[in-house]
């Protein structure tokens, strides 16, 4: 099948297939006689995996080596697991990193009220005293 019906398959872009592809998620594909990519069933799958896997926010890093660990025989669920978990922690460290910068505008915010309106400064004082 051609990249738009292997995308359109996937739910994905025909560009999305194509950066897939040169990443190394994606086996080389065949060519035709012209010069067109050519993609099976086993694409396919591959490529919804990978779909899904972005879906959950795993790092291309990650989704790459998850099929590698299945060709090699092994049942990949267990790296999966490790990969979730350690996604999960990333995200919570995002979300304490965006709180902490949260509380820092809202006392920002709050000094600026105090602050007399027109004050010299190099650029903003409210910005340059934090």
């Amino acid at each position: 099948m051609s990249i738009g019906q292997a995308a359109q398959a996937a739910g994905l872009t025909p560009k999305a297939v194509r950066i897939y592809e040169a990443k190394g998620l994606l086996p080389k594909a065949e060519r035709s006689a012209a010069g067109y990519r050519l993609y099976g069933w086993d694409d396919v799958e591959l490529l919804t995996f990978i779909r899904r896997a972005r879906a959950l926010g795993l790092h291309l890093e990650d989704v790459r080596e998850v099929p590698k660990i299945r060709r090699g025989g092994t049942p990949p669920c267990d790296g999966v697991r490790d990969l979730l978990d350690a996604r999960i922690a990333e995200i919570d460290a995002t979300v304490t990193d965006l709180l902490a910068l949260r509380q820092a505008l809202v006392e920002t915010r709050r000094t600026a009220d105090d602050r007399p309106r027109g004050e010299l400064a190099t650029v903003c004082s409210i910005i340059e005293d934090v």
